[in-house]
């Protein structure tokens, strides 16, 4: 048998190795914590349905992670971003996640998400010439 690697697009081999990687995974976390998997989707929106922002993200086992944060400019500045992470907390509590975290990059929202409770735990740097900050809150 010839094995060799394939650089390619292909969503059914990508769901393939995410669900592979899930099912080892599962077989070292304890029962309870089994099965705990749910997307976390918060938009911001106006009354005619316009996005202007939100968060998308995923509870997995006893955390949640918050893959994107994003608001529009005109609207920083005004709480938006605070909200959204407030709602995406009151989620993470409800589903009796320990934690939340997420990363950004120095050129992005680090100052906001340590005013908000986080901590840097990690840094990479020289990222595209930036710093890469990996943060985490306890709930």
């Amino acid at each position: 048998m010839d094995i060799y690697l394939s650089d390619e697009s292909n969503s059914d081999n990508k769901t393939y190795i995410k669900n592979m990687m899930v099912a080892y995974n599962l077989r070292h976390f304890p029962d309870h914590l089994k099965g705990r998997y749910q997307e976390v989707n918060l938009f911001l929106k106006n009354t005619d349905g316009q996005l202007f922002g939100g968060i998308v993200g995923e509870i997995c086992w006893n955390w949640m992670e918050v893959h994107y944060l994003f608001v529009e400019e005109e609207l920083r500045h005004l709480g938006y971003g605070k909200k959204l992470l407030a709602e995406a907390e009151q989620i993470a509590k409800k589903k009796d996640c320990n934690f939340i975290k997420l990363d950004t990059l120095s050129f992005q929202a680090l100052d906001f998400y340590i005013k908000q409770g986080f901590v840097v735990f990690g840094t990479i740097q020289n990222a595209g010439g930036h710093h890469h900050y990996y943060l985490k809150k306890d709930i």
